[in-house]
């Protein structure tokens, strides 16, 4: 009986050592969104070379200047990634603070502090100086936009509950990206898709909680001792993996994979039964008290 073949590296094959045939996880394109961070901003770290090739075409002044301009320019561009990278997560939740520090704003100043300071190296006066701080810094602006500067469903929740909650799902995210780390050098696609699927429901949970900072307790073993146990599961897979390429070894970790992806859903589902709950209830008693004030028509 004819067979797919199934290789390594056939698309959509089973690697090496699994079943024949089998197929790769679809990937979930549905909470996936573009990356901010293009190349719009990687080209942010081009421009500063310009002065520091100039910087030894000069006199010491001019050597200073230009030098001065390179690290302004290249510490406003490692300010503005960052600040892309965190309007990301902040943009990803609905529950959300700002960022603590403003860094998109302060790599528009710099970057207006960088170009005047390349001004006056190339001989511009005070002047021009300035315009091109002015030009450089409006034009980040404009290209970039400002940061976050306030928080984003919080009105009426309790900044402690807040905390606690964004303390459990920073060391949660720890352990997600741990366990990603761990399992890359194996290189086995499929385990990848599950991991990536695993990992995307896992935030699910994650965004539920942050929406309902109550739900905490419910979800803490979930954010935390299992989360630990997952990653500590995953290294030990990982490295005993790549010196046996045991096939009943990896089916084990597939199979622990499925489970964790199959409870944490089920968690969250069972988070947003708990609140279709709760609204019914209020739903029901705001009912009964209309009624009684006879404004409920028949």
């Amino acid at each position: 009986m004819a067979r797919r073949y199934g290789g390594k590296h056939s698309p959509g094959g089973a690697p090496a050592g699994s079943v024949p045939g089998g197929k790769r996880p679809p990937p979930d394109w549905t909470r996936k969104r573009r990356s901010r961070v293009g190349a719009h901003a990687q080209f942010l770290f081009v421009v500063p070379f310009i002065f520091a090739i100039k910087a030894f075409r000069g006199d010491p002044a001019e050597l200073a200047l230009n030098l001065g301009a390179f690290g302004l320019l290249m510490l406003a561009a490692w300010l503005t990634r960052e600040g892309l990278v965190a309007q990301e997560a902040y943009d990803a939740r609905k529950v959300a603070r700002r960022p603590a520090i403003p860094r998109k704003i302060f790599g528009s100043v710099l970057t207006g502090l960088g170009l005047a300071a390349g001004g006056f190296a190339a001989g511009a006066g005070l002047f021009h100086s300035v315009l091109f701080a002015l030009l450089g810094a409006g034009l980040h602006q404009a290209a970039f936009g400002p940061d976050p500067l306030r928080d984003k469903g919080l009105d009426g929740i309790d900044s402690f509950q807040t905390d606690r909650v964004a303390r459990a799902v920073q060391e949660a995210e720890e352990h997600l990206r741990a366990m990603h780390a761990a399992l890359r050098p194996v290189a086995d696609r499929h385990l990848m898709a599950k991991l990536e699927a695993f990992q995307t429901h896992a935030r699910d949970l994650f965004r539920a909680v942050e929406e309902d900072p109550r739900s905490l307790s419910a979800a803490r073993r979930y954010l935390g001792v299992y989360l630990l146990g997952a990653r500590d599961a995953t290294e030990k897979f990982a490295d005993l993996y790549a010196r046996s390429r045991d096939p009943a070894v990896r089916e084990d970790y597939a199979a622990l994979l499925d489970d964790l992806d199959s409870n944490f859903s089920a968690r969250r589902q069972a988070l947003l039964a708990s609140d279709r709950t709760a609204l019914d209830i209020e739903l029901e008693v705001l009912r009964d008290r209309l009624a009684r004030e006879g404004l409920r028509p028949e």
